[in-house]
């Protein structure tokens, strides 16, 4: 019987009695091994043994990034520090970087999980793997490749950038699957088509990760190389690392692992849980990692929860793609904006290329204006700039309630990224 890694529940109560299981452990872990969780809880009025049923998550303190930084160079760690094997660190705009430590069996479960990525994404061991993401102290490219290792395909780990080896490489060793981000996807695709190797290739599929792929990206990639599917994995430093999801080839949602971490779906402000259907901040707290848990631990992701079970009979859950952050969150002229409602936007557009730049600015008037720039795909001419702008400035305006002035410009005009590709230039004061 061939080995699979998921997880082995046939419906979800069974689910929810191993998510108790590994709350009340993970509790008790927290509180016995690390002296932040101990005051934390202490501070909260909560005991270990307070944990009856999966509702009593609602009694336990929040922990945030300010915690991480705080307790700096290990926080949260729950173990003596000889069983950490290794250390990860999140890139930070500000103060000390996120550092989180792993025993063994963290990087353990950490690979089965991600194992599981690829085999929801139906490749198997015949399967070559191109990774060309981040390596170093970040968790993407040594996840990846243990990840793909575990599951027992060929991993060829190039890394990010140098995009003449890459394309060496898919025609000299012939991978089918290719590990990047969305906008290095794009790249590579363009470049595929530039350099006429479509005949010369045999790149299959392309798993995303790091961050939002539109569906106008995915169409554009598809349009240049005929890949047969393209998936979106998620996952953040904090919680492991990339692997913690995927969606699976009906895409009809995100499945995480929710054997591995419980997922709430709060309103960032109220941090009460939202509606169904409506967005919220991602809270997680994991169910089995040893040497920095997390405790209702606030990710600043926003998404929303799929509660109808998924098509493929797969009995884990579902979240949406991710939809941005809380704290990317922009207040134009009283409105709150999030980068992901202007990707849902222009992914309805087929004459219009998936990359775009949204400008704001502050003019001497006192004024804040909001500048879209698209470009136009290479079979749309352009003397339908004016026509598109106006569509989309309309529909702007619909959905989002603000007014913004569009431009559009030539194919490939806007820069192409090999990482995350940069979109918001927000230039006010």
């Amino acid at each position: 019987m061939a080995t699979t890694f998921m997880a082995a529940f046939n419906d979800y109560q069974a689910l929810e009695e191993h998510q108790l299981k590994g709350l009340q452990q993970t509790v008790a872990h927290a509180y016995q091994g690390s002296p932040f969780y101990k005051a934390h809880l202490d501070a909260a009025g909560v005991n270990p043994q307070d944990i009856h049923d999966l509702n009593d998550i609602r009694q336990l303190p929040f922990t945030c990034a300010d915690d991480l930084r705080d307790g700096y160079p290990f926080p949260l760690l729950s173990v003596p520090i000889e069983q950490v094997v290794r250390v990860h660190a999140s890139s930070g705009t500000t103060g000390k970087k996120k550092v989180l430590a792993y025993t063994q069996k963290d990087i353990d479960d950490w690979s089965h999980f991600f194992a599981r990525c690829f085999e929801m994404a139906e490749l198997t061991p015949a399967d070559r793997v191109q990774i060309a993401v981040g390596y170093g102290l970040w968790t993407a490219g040594v996840s990846f490749q243990a990840g793909c290792e575990t599951f027992g395909a060929m991993a060829l780990p190039i890394g990010p950038g140098n995009i003449d080896m890459q394309c060496e490489f898919l025609v000299d060793l012939q991978p089918t699957v290719m590990c990047c981000t969305a906008s290095m996807g794009l790249l590579m695709a363009e470049e595929i088509e530039r350099r006429n190797l479509h005949k010369k290739i045999n790149l299959k599929k392309m798993i995303f990760g790091s961050e939002r792929s539109s569906d106008a990206v995915r169409r554009r990639i598809k349009e240049l190389i005929g890949l047969e599917d393209m998936f979106d994995i998620t996952g953040l430093t904090e919680l492991y690392g990339p692997g913690t999801g995927l969606d699976c080839t009906c895409h009809e949602g995100i499945h995480y692992w929710a054997d591995y971490y419980i997922l709430e779906i709060l309103d960032p402000d109220t941090l009460e849980p939202v509606d169904d259907g409506e967005i919220g901040e991602m809270v997680v707290t994991t169910l089995c990692k040893e040497a920095a848990p997390l405790i209702r631990y606030r990710t600043r992701d926003l998404t929303r929860a799929i509660h109808r079970p998924c098509s493929c009979g797969n009995v884990l859950p579902m979240h949406d793609r991710i939809l941005g952050r809380s704290d990317d969150m922009l207040i134009f002229r009283a409105v709150n904006i999030y980068p992901g409602q202007i990707d849902t936007i222009l992914s309805a557009y087929t004459d219009i290329g998936s990359e775009y730049q949204l400008h704001l600015e502050r003019k001497a008037d006192g004024k804040d204006y909001m500048t879209l720039r698209v470009e136009r795909t290479l079979a749309t001419d352009a003397s339908e700039n004016e026509a598109i702008a106006a569509r989309i400035a309309r529909q702007i305006k619909k959905q989002i309630m603000v007014s913004c002035q569009v431009e559009v410009v030539d194919y490939a005009t806007l820069p192409r990224s090999e990482r995350k590709s940069k979109r918001l230039f927000d230039n006010r004061p």
